[in-house]
């Protein structure tokens, strides 16, 4: 299964970040290795906020993920929240449609 935890971001957010930057991808990194983690990014024009893919059986690996991360910790993330993503197509798809040629 899919999940993608949101985040909205401080206004300051780029001016704030560079100080908790290496402990958000230590935060990371255990993810990845595992990987639960399967894409992040901010968003651009305007950075207001993000959004992280995750694959797990369920939300709770993003939530764990948001409640300890330092931005959020922090106060870099102003709101969270977690959606399943109900994947069809690609080669990552969770549920992958038949596709007929």
């Amino acid at each position: 299964m899919h999940w993608l935890l949101f985040y909205d971001y401080v206004p300051d957010y780029l001016e704030r970040r560079s100080a908790l930057r290496e402990a958000h991808l230590s935060h990371v990194k255990p993810y990845l290795e595992r990987g639960e983690l399967v894409l992040g990014g901010a968003f651009a024009n305007p950075a207001d906020g993000a959004v992280l893919l995750f694959r797990s059986d369920g939300p709770e690996t993003a939530g764990q993920f948001a409640d300890a991360d330092p931005y959020v910790e922090e106060g870099l993330v102003t709101n969270w929240y977690v959606r399943e993503w109900t994947t069809v197509v690609g080669a990552e798809a969770a549920r992958p449609l038949p596709l007929s040629e």
